[in-house]
């Protein structure tokens, strides 16, 4: 088990920004990445409409990396958006 005492005044330990930094696959959160290339394989394989499973990873990756780089966590909030969504409602 770790030692845990307080540091010494004037002592700081660096964290690297990997640490806390959020996975991202090509640019788009993981999570994300995982369901648009599963939908688009299902509509490309399963119903084999090849030009529109491609068009829709492409716009849908597309979104998911212009919403990351405004928040690198979006899914996060929109999963809990939808969670949270009948307590919030008027």
């Amino acid at each position: 088990m770790a030692d845990m005492r307080p540091l010494p005044l004037g002592y700081s330990v660096s964290v690297h920004r990997s640490l806390t930094a959020p996975i991202l696959l090509a640019g788009a959160p993981r999570l994300a990445t995982i369901v648009n290339g599963t939908l688009a394989a299902a509509l490309g394989i399963g119903l084999q409409l090849w030009g529109v499973g491609l068009i829709f990873w492409t716009v849908a990756h597309g979104l998911c990396v212009f919403a990351a780089r405004r928040d690198p966590q979006f899914t996060d909030v929109l999963i809990r958006h939808i969670r949270h969504r009948g307590y919030y409602a008027c």
